[in-house]
């Protein structure tokens, strides 16, 4: 399972990537591409996927008739460099980039480094604007330190300034124009019918596997996009679910695109497969109620040199399974009763499940959960799987937890949930 992991990770260096991989694992299975402006005919027994803006999917199987969605949110971007589009710095000595931070990275990690570069470009076309992946593949940047001789201090501690001290060295002098004509060379097309494009630095090292441990490039949160896209390809829905896998964009910003989870993307999605099948309104809100998302996005697994950053009863450790995420200011939005589905869940599945929640003087981030129940209200549970370095260039998780994830989020996608007076029924 961690091989498919590391293959995952490795086809995707951006959220482009990732959306296009995942679309290319779903049409190899029988998915039909959608169109969100084009009408959609769909068929019972039939499995489809729709992206919006190239960086988020979401896919669905359609049952004869919907009374209930069974919902995975993971997302596809991590934090790293963006490549401004007059990206080059050339001086008397060097060629560098021009790059600004996207979310919120370990700079130091991305330091000493080889890196590569990926996104896509817009172009013109005979019939109007072509859109196209690249992948420089082989590492062609490096954010060198300063060494210690120069800054005698490194080691006390450092501030880094991205305008300054994070800019990669591309080359020598005497290269300029250089970047574009790989850009345009990786792309397929002509340097000058290049209009615009979206790149990123990234590290391109492979994922290995040593001892009880696994360590990548995004882990988080590929990691948990892969093992909900494993689990719904290859599970079994009950009669009247709709299961649905949503791989977000612009998670690690803040969401707030139209490609995000704070868009309308999954209430189009959802409202719209219910209508296509001869369903109405009220049809979809009913099924809404009956509905239930696990959102996945990582979690903070104890640091050994460190174990003081968390919470003394809410402790999670790599290779001991699915963390269930809570937070009283609904960060996350795990809650009595979205844990104890999620708990059974997993006892269902026969795998371990841990409990985290940050110490209460220590603020932590939020997630897609309580995002995407801005448009579409549904319980939900935030969970993840335990890791290292969260942020960093290369992360650490635990060898067993990809399957355990896989595991329960395949129970997850085979159960059927109803909300009644007294609670809900699995």
């Amino acid at each position: 399972m961690n091989e498919k992991l590391f293959d995952y990770i490795k086809k995707a260096p951006t959220a482009y990537h990732a959306c296009a991989n995942s679309a290319r694992i779903l049409e190899e299975q029988g998915y039909t591409r959608l169109f969100e402006g084009k009408k959609w005919n769909l068929e019972a027994g039939k499995g489809y996927f729709v992206e919006r803006n190239g960086s988020s999917l979401i896919a669905f199987r359609v049952p004869k008739s919907i009374s209930s969605f069974m919902i995975t949110a993971a997302h596809g971007d991590s934090p790293c460099f963006k490549v401004k589009d007059n990206a080059e710095l050339p001086d008397q000595n060097y060629l560098r980039l021009s790059v600004e931070k996207y979310g919120g990275m370990l700079c130091s990690t991305w330091m000493d480094r080889p890196l590569s570069i990926a996104g896509r470009v817009v172009y013109n076309t005979q019939d109007g604007l072509g859109i196209k992946l690249f992948d420089l593949g082989s590492p062609c940047v490096i954010i060198p330190n300063v060494a210690i001789h120069m800054n005698r201090q490194a080691n006390d501690g450092m501030k880094y300034n991205p305008a300054v001290d994070m800019l990669p060295l591309f080359g020598e002098a005497a290269e300029k124009g250089k970047y574009m004509d790989m850009v345009s060379a990786a792309a397929g097309v002509n340097a000058d019918d290049i209009v615009s494009t979206d790149a990123f630095l990234y590290n391109a090292d492979e994922g290995i596997e040593w001892g009880e441990f696994i360590s990548a490039p995004r882990i988080d949160d590929l990691q948990c996009a892969f093992a909900a896209l494993e689990a719904f390809t290859t599970s079994e829905s009950a009669d009247g679910v709709m299961p649905v896998y949503s791989l977000f964009d612009n998670e690690e910003v803040g969401s707030g695109t139209k490609q995000g989870a704070a868009s309308t993307f999954l209430f189009d999605v959802l409202s719209r497969s219910v209508k296509a099948i001869g369903g109405n309104d009220e049809d979809y809100l009913c099924a809404v109620a009956n509905s239930f998302m696990v959102s996945c996005d990582n979690g903070h697994a104890i640091h050994p040199n460190h174990p003081e950053f968390s919470d003394k009863n809410h402790t999670v450790v790599m290779n001991k399974g699915v963390v269930i995420k809570y937070n009283a200011n609904q960060k996350y939005t795990s809650d009595a009763l979205s844990s104890g589905v999620m708990k059974t869940v997993c006892d269902m599945a026969k795998i371990p499940y841990q409990l985290y929640c940050n110490r209460a003087d220590m603020a932590g981030g939020s997630t897609l959960g309580n995002i995407s129940n801005t448009q579409v209200s549904l319980n939900t549970v935030d969970i993840g799987l335990a890791q290292l370095a969260m942020h960093s260039a290369f992360e650490t998780a635990g060898a067993k937890d990809t399957e355990y994830l896989v595991r329960a989020l395949r129970e997850f996608y085979s159960r059927n949930m109803r909300e009644n007076a007294d609670g809900y029924n699995l």
